[in-house]
C-alpha cells in the first residue's frame, strides 16, 4: 500500500511552482513525495515538512539532471540527490524532513557558465521563491559543490525572503560562494564549510577575476566559516555516505544540536555574528 505523505498545502505549493508532474511511489521505509517536470526540474521531499521541526534543503551541484536526479551522475549512486536526501533523513531522525531541490538547471560539467555566475543568479532568484513556502520554523541549506554558489548568490536575501528561518548553510565541495568572506554574504545564518582532502575542488583557484571564478574556497580559515568534520569522504560526492564524519556532522546540524556537530569533527571556530 502506497501512502500520501505530505499536507495538500505543501503538495499545492510544489505544484504551482513547478507545475503538472508525476508524482512516484512511495518506499515502504521512507515517506518521499517525488516531482518532476517536463522542462527538467525535479524535487523530492522525505519526510513531512509540514510537521517537522526542521526542513534540510539540498542544493545539487553542475551535471545534475532530472535523468540522473535518482541514479545519479555516470550511475553512480552517492551522486544522485534523491539518494542523498535520503541518507540525511534516516541520519537525522523523524523531527527532520529532507528536500533535494533542483529548481534550476546547473551547468552541464566544468564549462564556462560553470566557473560563472550567471546561472547561479538565476539558480538563486529561484531558490528565495522556493524558501519562501516552505513550513518549517527552521530551515537548513546544503548546497554541494556549484549548489553552494547558488546559496551564495541567495545568502543577502535569506533572511527578508525566509522571515529568518534560514538558521545555518552548509556547503560541501563548494568552488566558492561568490565572496571573499562569510561576513561578505551578509546573512545571519551560520556557515558551514567541508571539502575532502582528495576533493578536486581544491585545486580550483580561489578568485574571481573579469566574472570567472567563485571567489575564496570556503574551507578556507580566511573565510570565516565553521569547519565541518569530512573524516571518511572520498572524492568530492562522498560527503552524504553512512558512517561519514560529514554525514553524522550534517544530521546533528539538522537537529540543532552544535555540540554533537563539532565532536564529529574539529572544534568549533567563533562565528561571525
Amino acid at each position: 500500500m502506497f501512502r500520501r505523505v505530505f499536507a495538500l498545502p505543501l503538495i499545492a505549493v510544489l505544484w504551482s511552482v513547478f507545475g503538472p508532474a508525476q508524482v512516484s511511489a512511495v518506499p515502504p521505509a521512507l515517506a518521499v513525495q517525488d516531482v518532476r517536470t517536463a522542462d527538467g526540474l525535479a524535487v523530492e521531499v522525505v519526510g513531512d515538512p509540514s510537521t517537522a521541526a526542521t526542513v534540510v534543503v539540498l542544493v545539487p551541484g553542475a551535471g545534475t539532471t532530472a535523468a540522473n536526479f535518482d541514479r545519479g551522475l555516470g550511475g553512480v549512486q552517492r551522486r544522485a540527490p534523491a539518494w542523498q536526501a535520503a541518507q540525511l533523513a534516516t541520519a537525522a531522525g523523524p523531527d527532520v524532513a529532507v528536500i533535494a531541490w533542483l529548481g534550476y538547471h546547473p551547468p552541464e560539467g566544468i564549462r564556462l557558465d560553470a566557473v560563472r555566475e550567471d546561472v547561479a543568479a538565476t539558480g538563486a532568484a529561484a531558490l528565495l521563491r522556493f524558501l519562501r513556502d516552505v513550513p518549517a520554523p527552521r530551515i537548513v541549506l546544503v548546497g554541494h559543490s556549484y549548489g553552494s554558489t547558488v546559496i551564495g548568490r541567495a545568502a543577502a536575501r535569506l533572511d527578508a525572503g525566509t522571515g529568518g528561518h534560514v538558521t545555518d548553510i552548509v556547503v560541501l565541495g563548494s568552488p566558492g560562494m561568490g565572496v571573499d568572506r562569510a561576513a561578505d554574504l551578509r546573512t545571519t545564518a551560520r556557515v558551514w564549510a567541508g571539502t575532502a582532502a582528495g576533493d578536486w575542488t581544491r585545486r580550483l583557484p580561489g578568485l574571481r577575476i573579469l566574472g570567472a571564478g567563485h571567489g575564496t574556497h570556503p574551507t578556507d580559515p580566511a573565510f570565516g566559516a565553521l569547519p565541518l568534520p569530512v573524516d571518511g569522504v572520498t572524492g568530492h560526492d562522498g560527503y552524504f555516505v553512512p558512517g561519514t564524519a560529514s554525514l553524522d556532522a550534517l544530521a546533528a546540524i539538522a537537529n540543532g544540536d552544535l555540540d554533537a556537530a563539532a565532536r564529529h569533527g574539529h572544534q568549533l571556530v567563533p562565528h561571525l555574528r
